[in-house]
C-alpha cells in the first residue's frame, strides 16, 4: 500500500475515534464493538488533596472515559471494594434509588460505560470468578469521568472496566485475603 494510502486509513481512522457519531447503524455497532476503549481525556486533582489511602494524589493527572469495552456472556473486568454504607468509600447514596446499602448485600457499582446512564439500575449482573459464579444487583455508577471531590469519596476516576462490589459480593465468590482489592473477574448481563 502507498503511503498516500496508509495516511488515508490512518486519518480516517482518526477521524472515527474522534468522532464517533460519525458512524451510524448495524455496522458502526460491530465496529465499535471490535474497537478498545481508548481515554477520553483527563482530570488533574488538585494541588492540596484529601488525605487517606484511596484517595486522589495531589497534582496527579487521571484518564477519564465516556467508554466501556463491549459486553458480552463473559465481559472481562476488574472487580473492586466498595462500601456502599453511610460514611463508607462509596461517598454519596448511590445513583440508582438515593439509598445507602448494607455491605452484606449483593450490589455492584458499574464504570460510566457499562452503567449506561442508568439502564442496568436494579438489574443484576451475573459475575464469574474462581470457579464460581454470583449475581448481584447494580446500584450505583464508578464515575469513569469526574473524581477526586467529596461526592466522589475524594478517590480518582474509575477505570473503564471496573465493577466495585460490595463484601458480600466478595464472600460469595470466595475471595478472601490479600485476594481482595483488584480481582480479575468476567461477567454478564442476567
Amino acid at each position: 500500500m502507498s503511503t498516500k494510502g496508509v495516511l488515508v486509513l490512518a486519518l480516517a481512522g482518526l477521524l472515527l475515534v474522534t468522532f464517533p457519531s460519525l458512524c451510524s447503524g448495524r455496522a458502526a455497532h460491530h465496529h465499535h464493538q471490535a474497537q478498545k476503549c481508548q481515554p477520553s481525556g483527563t482530570l488533574e486533582s488538585p494541588a492540596r488533596g484529601h488525605t487517606c489511602d484511596e484517595c486522589c494524589k495531589p497534582g496527579h493527572i487521571y484518564p477519564t472515559y465516556q467508554c466501556s469495552p463491549p459486553v458480552s456472556s463473559h465481559t472481562k473486568a476488574i472487580m473492586t471494594l466498595n462500601d456502599f454504607s453511610e460514611g463508607g468509600d462509596g461517598g454519596d447514596p448511590s445513583e440508582c434509588d438515593g439509598k445507602f446499602h448494607k455491605n452484606s448485600e449483593r450490589v455492584v457499582a458499574l464504570s460510566t460505560g457499562w452503567y449506561a446512564k442508568g439502564k442496568r439500575c436494579g438489574k443484576n449482573i451475573r459475575i464469574h470468578a474462581k470457579g464460581r459464579s454470583v449475581l448481584a444487583k447494580v446500584v450505583d455508577e464508578c464515575d469513569t469521568l469526574h473524581g477526586c471531590d467529596k461526592p466522589h469519596a475524594f478517590q480518582s476516576p474509575c477505570p473503564h472496566n471496573d465493577v466495585d462490589a460490595s463484601q458480600a459480593v466478595w464472600d460469595a465468590l470466595g475471595i478472601t485475603g490479600d485476594d481482595v482489592g483488584d480481582f480479575p473477574i468476567t461477567w454478564s448481563d442476567a
